[in-house]
């Protein structure tokens, strides 16, 4: 009897002790994994967060306590299928607490692009664990009418699946942890459906150029819906480099955490987290920590290259490349049609004032001779008049009156004459006018065509001058002997590249990633320079170059002196033998 009292005190004490601890949300609790292992929050970031082809491991261990506090891991291989899937598999433990499942997972994931700058990505984490009890220390001999924990020992299939669409540098994902799942044990679904975890995020993308020109900053913001607690809000920004990588984060449960990291000859990666509980119900556990570290596979130059450049190669603009020559020659087109037209209105307005003066000064000589011939019917009227009036004057009237009219007939004669004679004069100014107009036209025509002949030989002129130092250049360039590099100096030679005449090449930087390489190229005119670049047949790379020159010394001269003192980063020179 006191043995039985003294286990049934113990079982007390181990519930109550429980029952008064933080109640743990049945989570993987991998909501501070941004890019190593980061399939395991959605499994679409196996296509570019995963770095393929890698090797990532993580685990975390929660509170920091040597008893069953929960503790995680994830080792994982992932690796690109193709320019639009990944794959990956991998093995983990994961203690809630309650449970230890132990078990494997595999990750799927296909990219569907709508075009260059929108694509959504489709994917699934399929777990497969066996599901056990956690802590047996305090498994006793049954004791009549006391609950006994039973130990389990049942197979799960635990079905991920997930989405995520990006624009441009903006993502929005969805995912769910537990949205279908099969216990084999049990033979019945493993949770109910009021026990699904969800998750959303957003991010973007910012590129930040420092020494490495693919860095970038991510801020994200996630929500996860727990079941029988309160959703979980987070913040998470990460700041990425080839060579090292920090993040900060704030989890409303979990509390606040601080991760930073780096990079050893561009393969493996090494880094480390802590979290803080922050609320009243944590702030008295210790902090939690994560170890993860990765081992790239692949080539060293596509370790931070996206799986899909969201950009055709056939629609990329390489900036520097447009002729200035053809930009001068359209300009001089451009300004000769623009004088020849001015000249053609000016002389339309001209001959149109010239004609409205003639016109005018018809009217006016017209109009003059109406009224004279007013005036002489109002004096005939009068005269009419008289003669009416005065019966004894008719006779003397009827002289009057024959001597008026002969005066008339020969003042309208003379009116005639004097009105011939001023058409005359007007028609034969208006023809010195023509001709005059006529003259000064075939003068400017004259100038045009001789102003014409003059641009044409000075062009030609400066054709063959260019052509002679064109000339030149070219012999400089055969007789110049082969380049020996110096100790230590970067240096590549091609025969012949398409696009690019021969000469030496200030090499700036080396892109595989379009986005990155529009960045950089943007951030270099900005600055007041001109670069060039030219996208290389052998590899797909996108070369970014401040001048070419024309001798080895001149780019090493330009190189040495870091490009006059403008450009700070390393520089190298690729050159373009030809034929």
């Amino acid at each position: 009897m006191t043995k039985q009292a003294a286990l049934i005190s113990i079982f007390l004490i181990v519930f109550i002790g429980r029952a008064q601890d933080v109640s743990l949300p049945a989570d993987l609790r991998q909501h501070t994994l941004t890019q190593y292992n980061s399939s395991l929050f959605n499994p679409t970031f196996s296509l570019d967060r995963n770095n393929p082809e890698s090797i990532a491991f993580w685990t975390r261990w929660q509170w920091q306590n040597i008893d069953t506090d929960p503790t995680t891991l994830f080792l994982n291989y992932t690796r690109n299928l193709d320019d639009r899937s990944a794959a990956g598999v991998g093995f983990f433990q994961h203690n809630t607490g309650i449970y230890f499942n132990t078990g494997g997972a595999i990750n799927y994931a296909y990219a569907i692009e709508f075009n260059p700058l929108v694509k959504l990505s489709v994917g699934a984490n399929l777990f497969g664990f066996v599901q056990q009890l956690a802590d047996g220390r305090f498994q006793t001999e049954p004791i009549p009418g006391l609950p006994q924990p039973q130990a389990t020992d049942d197979f799960i299939l635990q079905l991920a699946p997930g989405i995520n669409l990006e624009v441009e540098n903006f993502s929005f994902s969805m995912a769910s942890e537990n949205l279908f799942d099969y216990n084999f044990g049990d033979k019945e679904s493993n949770t109910a459906t009021s026990d699904k975890i969800f998750m959303g995020m957003v991010s973007y993308d910012f590129p930040v150029m420092v020494s490495d020109s693919t860095a970038y900053i991510r801020p994200s913001l996630y929500l996860r819906t727990i079941p029988e607690q309160g959703n979980q809000i987070g913040i998470n920004a990460l700041f990425s480099t080839q060579k090292y990588w920090g993040q900060l984060g704030y989890n409303n449960f979990y509390g606040i955490s601080v991760g930073a990291g780096g990079t050893v000859l561009n393969r493996f990666s090494l880094g480390a987290l802590v979290e803080f509980g922050t609320s009243g119900s944590l702030n008295s556990k210790d902090p939690s920590f994560e170890i993860v570290a990765s081992y790239f596979l692949g080539k060293p130059e596509e370790r931070r290259r996206p799986v899909v450049n969201i950009f055709d190669t056939d629609e990329v603009v390489l900036l520097g490349q447009e002729s200035t020559d053809e930009k001068i020659e359209q300009e001089k087109k451009t300004q000769k049609l623009t004088i020849q037209e001015k000249a053609l209105a000016k002389e339309r307005r001209k001959d149109s004032i010239s004609t409205i003066k003639r016109e005018k000064k018809a009217l006016a000589i017209q109009d003059k001779l109406d009224k004279e011939q007013d005036k002489i019917a109002a004096k005939e009227a009068k005269k009419e008049a008289a003669v009416a009036d005065a019966g004894k004057l008719k006779e003397q009237q009827r002289i009057d009156g024959l001597n008026k009219e002969k005066e008339y007939a020969q003042a309208l004669a003379k009116a005639k004459e004097l009105e011939q004679q001023r058409k005359l004069d007007s028609v034969n100014e208006a023809k010195k006018e023509e001709a005059l107009a006529a003259a000064a036209q075939k003068e400017k025509v004259q100038q045009r065509l001789d102003s014409i002949r003059t641009a044409k030989a000075t062009a030609a002129k400066v054709l063959a001058e260019e052509k002679v130092v064109e000339e030149e250049k070219l012999a400089q360039e055969e007789t110049e002997p082969s380049v020996k590099p110096k100790a230590g100096e970067k240096y590549e030679e091609v025969a012949s590249e398409d696009g690019l005449e021969p000469g030496f090449y200030l090499i700036a930087n080396v892109f595989g990633t379009k986005k990155y390489f529009v960045a950089f190229m943007k951030d270099l005119t900005g600055k007041g320079m001109k670069p060039g670049s030219f996208l290389r047949s052998k590899n797909n790379y996108n070369y970014a170059y401040l001048k070419r020159y024309n001798t080895m010394g001149e780019a090493r001269k330009a190189r040495d002196s870091k490009f006059n003192g403008k450009y700070s980063g390393k520089t190298w020179i690729f050159r373009v033998v030809g034929k």
